[in-house]
């Protein structure tokens, strides 16, 4: 029943990652039940309640940031929407799709930035790839520019991802009207982590990895010319 913002993630190391997923995830989930089963509210009100901390969290993320940034405002936009719709129409499964649409956007968005030949996961991508290193980062600017291998390594990765969430967008939209509501909001949650257990398994094998090893392999290449022309360099002084 909750969805990655986006926002935090860059350099936050794992305090911040869990700090996020209990924000994200726990208290959504939590709230929820506390609401439903210890206050008595109805589904309808526990479900839109219980997802207010993961919304003002896109919204702050905005706000701190200063910049629209198109996919955490999509999220926080259809977020907001399924919350009015679930109150308009006392639909508590429609609560549930809610978060179905918000897999479909990101997974959407990715997909469409594959066709503009941008995809967008390489934001993310290359600081874990380069490490901040000179080097790396030298080598990944060659290896775009001059390794076809290399920019289709890139676009699997952003691919596997937009294909993970259209998929998960389906499988909870369907369990949204097939399983009971209370199961379904944790079982949501369930989806969610093995998606994504496995977008990084093979995305990592179909992008990630094979890139990290041209990375690696660029920069050995390239340590050999930097010796020959530092003894060039001692030569000339000599002389």
């Amino acid at each position: 029943m909750a969805k990655y913002t986006g926002h935090g993630q860059r350099q936050g190391g794992k305090g911040r990652t869990s700090v996020s997923l209990l924000l994200d995830v726990g208290v959504p989930i939590g709230s929820y039940y506390l609401l439903k089963d210890g206050f008595g509210t109805s589904a309808v009100a526990a479900l839109a309640w219980s997802g207010v901390v993961p919304v003002l969290r896109t919204g702050w993320g905005l706000l701190r940031e200063r910049e629209v940034n198109g996919l955490p405002l999509l999220i926080l936009l259809v977020n907001l929407v399924g919350v009015l719709l679930g109150f308009e129409t006392g639909d508590a499964r429609l609560l549930l799709v809610k978060d179905s649409a918000v897999s479909s956007v990101v997974g959407i968005v990715l997909l469409v930035s594959l066709l503009l030949r941008r995809p967008m996961m390489t934001a993310t991508l290359k600081p874990w790839l380069t490490k901040g290193d000179v080097g790396r980062e030298a080598a990944w600017t060659r290896l775009r520019r001059e390794s076809p291998a290399f920019r289709r390594a890139e676009l699997m990765f952003t691919g596997v991802w937009g294909v993970a969430f259209v998929g998960e967008c389906a499988v909870r939209a369907v369990g949204a009207y097939t399983v009971p509501v209370d199961t379904m909001v944790w079982l949501g949650t369930v989806v969610m982590a093995l998606t994504m257990g496995v977008a990084f398994v093979v995305s990592g094998a179909l992008g990630a990895v094979p890139m990290a090893r041209m990375i690696a392999g660029e920069v050995r290449g390239a340590e050999p010319g930097k010796a020959e022309q530092s003894s060039s360099l001692a030569g000339s002084t000599h002389g």
